[in-house]
This record gives C-alpha cells, structure tokens and sequence, in this order.
C-alpha cells in the first residue's frame, strides 16, 4: 500500500507559523513526527500532499497501477485506527464528524467528493487541530511512541550515579545516550533518551519526557514532563510541558512553559516566557487561520515560534505569544504577542530582516551542524517572505 498524507487547507492554516516550512505530518509531537509514527504502524514508506511552495522539498510519490492509502495528515495512529485502516479495500473511506480520516484510492478519486463513500468512524481521533493542541496533548502521544519504540527491546544500562524515583522500566536509553548524576522521576510517565543523546549532572527530570538523537541536557537542567526535545538540540535551564522540533538550542538558564519552538531557533540566555495571566483568564493567541485573536480554552499558553527565529539574553515573552519564521528578537521590554515573520527588532519595534541577512544567518547556522542551507530550503522561506509581507505593515 502507497501511504500519501495529505494536509488540508484548514489544517495547514490552523497549524501556522509552524506549518510554513513544513507539512502537518512532519510535526513532532511525543517522541516521533506524525509522518514516522504511521509509517512505524503500518511498515511503510510515506510521501506528502501539501502546499505546492513545500512539494519541492517534501514531494508526493504516486503508485500507477496501485490503490493508494490517503490519510489526514494531523490524525495520529491508535491500534485501534490502525486496524480500520487496514481493513478498507479501494473505493473505501473513513470518516469522523464529515472530516476524512483515510481513503483507499485514485488521486482522481480523491479529488472527487469521497465523503460520500466513507463509512463514519465511531471511535475517537487523536488528532492536532491547533497549535496548543502539541503541547497540552503531549504527554498522551509520549507515552503511546515510548510503548511503540520500545516494545520487546532492552535499554541500554543506566549508570548508578543517577537517582531513579519510580519504576525504573520506565527509562529507556537508546545506543550511545549517557547520563551521569541526575535524577529521574517516572511516577508521571516514561522517560525516553535518544541515541547519543546527554544527560549531564545534575539534571531533574520528571516524565514523561523525552530526549531524542544527539540531543544534550546542559547541566542542572529542570524538566517538568510532559516535554519533548527533538533531535540536535541543547538545552538548559527550566522547561515545562514543552515540544521543541529540532536543531534548536535553549542552552542557558530561563523559563520555557507551554510551549512549542520550531527548528533552527535559538533562546538566548535568561529567555523567559510567561505562560499564565495574572488574573488566570483563557489565554487568546493569534490564529493565522482568522487574522485575529483565537480563544485557547487554556489557563496556560506559553510561547509558538515558528522556524529560525532567534531572540537576545533577557528576552520576555508574554503569555500567549506568536512568534513567525525567520525573526529576530531583542531589547528589553515584552514584545507583542504577535510577531510577524522576517522582522529584526522588539518592543520599541520592527523592520524588515531581509532575506540575504537572513540567509547569511542561516548558513552559519546550518555549517556549525555539518550542513548545508540548501537551495530548495531557500525557495520555501523566499516563498514564505512573500506570502508574510501582508503581516509587516511597514512595507
């Protein structure tokens, strides 16, 4: 079966800002993305249906000749599901509330109005609808990846000179991870650290939590689960209830709750983000999908920050802040609560970071990672410069 997640428009938009230089299905939340826990379910490769600016980095594979399985691209694999799925022959569908779940297939199938075919799912979706949605569901997908991964293997031994509260099945350490002199607490939920990922000393963490691939905690780190940090990141400080993507680094003291930060971002030292409001109200946060605020239903919202945004030492962030791709942030004083894409600037205010400033950024960036910023990745954020200008009234 050719496995094709496909984004809608009202997912994608919903998903902004950091949906911008990636497809819904490459959102991390728990321990994979969406895209590799499918793929881990049902053993198979997938491709993408998304954005036509994202097909050159992220394309869609069809197989001539052969039924192609089409699943909504922010729903995340039960057992349950996953067995439907599996059932539906070509010509076949499920559905939940008249949203598609997936669809057995022609793309020429697809385009037509499939709904009427597909059979109503009765069970629940585990799905992403919006931004928040990664953080305060977290713990959930953690739990069900760390079950997944680990399932009939061994972790790798834990050195002595850590303090375990709760079971210590619970922790599993990946080929070449080391932690030395920490404590962790699995009376919350599982703790997972990724291959060569570090746990240096004096470190607390409370599950679920995750560390994936070549990851670091910097020393005396504080992790309250549940809290995800993708692979090549670095980390200090205090973080809670968090999701960071990747290659990202929050490597120095400060507070970083509710949470969700993209790749290639950098916190600077003593960033911190106020995730609840002084009189404890719903947070409102600003929705790409209606240009206006959008009520979280959420005492505690922290920061979202899209791709390659950067902000100085002392950095403060106020509940509920929206950050795009591609900004750069410092000064003192709270900047607002919605900043838009390629702006260098503040609380006394923004101008324009301008793309080569920002490429020159970004190649430094990328080649202390052995990595190139290639070209494909430079369309994609050129694209996305264009389409933000409406954000930057200046201009």
């Amino acid at each position: 079966m050719n496995l094709i997640l496909i984004d809608s428009e009202k997912n994608w938009k919903c998903l902004l800002p950091l949906t911008y230089t990636k497809p819904v299905s490459e959102i991390r939340i728990g321990i994979l993305t969406i895209k590799e826990k499918w793929e881990k379910q049902l053993k198979t490769t997938a491709s993408y249906l998304c954005k036509d600016y994202l097909a050159s980095k992220y394309p869609v594979v069809f197989k001539a000749g052969k039924a192609n399985l089409f699943i909504a691209s922010n729903i995340l694999p039960d057992a349950k599901l996953v067995a439907a799925i599996k059932k539906l022959k070509s010509g076949q569908g499920l559905k939940k509330n008249n949203l598609l779940i997936a669809y057995c297939g022609t793309q020429t199938s697809l385009s037509n109005d499939v709904l009427t075919t597909c059979t109503e799912y009765a069970a629940d979706v585990f799905s992403i609808e919006n931004v928040w949605d990664i953080f305060s569901k977290n713990g959930e997908a953690l739990k069900a990846d760390f079950d997944l991964l680990t399932k009939g293997r061994k972790s790798q031994t834990l050195s002595k000179s850590n303090t375990v509260v709760g079971k210590k099945n619970l922790i599993f350490l990946e080929k070449g991870a080391k932690a030395e002199a920490a404590t962790f607490n699995t009376t919350s939920g599982p703790i997972y650290i990724g291959k060569n990922a570090e746990v240096m000393e004096g470190s607390l963490v409370r599950g679920p939590f995750a560390l994936c691939d070549d990851s670091t905690l910097k020393l005396a780190t504080k992790i309250y689960g549940p809290t995800t940090i993708g692979p090549h990141c670095k980390v200090g400080g205090e973080v809670n209830n968090s999701v960071i993507f990747g290659y990202t680094n929050k490597a120095h003291d400060g507070f970083l709750g509710n949470s969700v930060i993209g790749e290639w971002c950098n916190l600077g030292a003593d960033t911190n983000n106020s995730n609840l409001k002084n009189n404890y109200g719903d947070v409102k946060i600003f929705s790409y999908e209606t240009n206006g605020t959008k009520n979280t239903g959420l005492q505690f919202c922290g920061l979202i920050m899209g791709d390659h945004s950067k902000c100085g030492i002392n950095t403060m962030f106020n509940t509920g802040t929206v950050v795009g791709v591609g900004a750069n942030i410092f000064g003192g004083g709270f900047p607002p609560t919605h900043i838009p894409s390629f702006v260098w600037g503040g609380a006394e205010g923004f101008d324009t970071y301008r793309l080569e400033k920002m490429f020159e950024t970004a190649n430094r960036v990328y080649a202390r990672r052995h990595l190139t910023l290639e070209a494909t990745e430079k369309k994609i954020l050129e694209t996305i410069f264009h389409e933000t200008t409406k954000f930057r009234e200046w201009e």
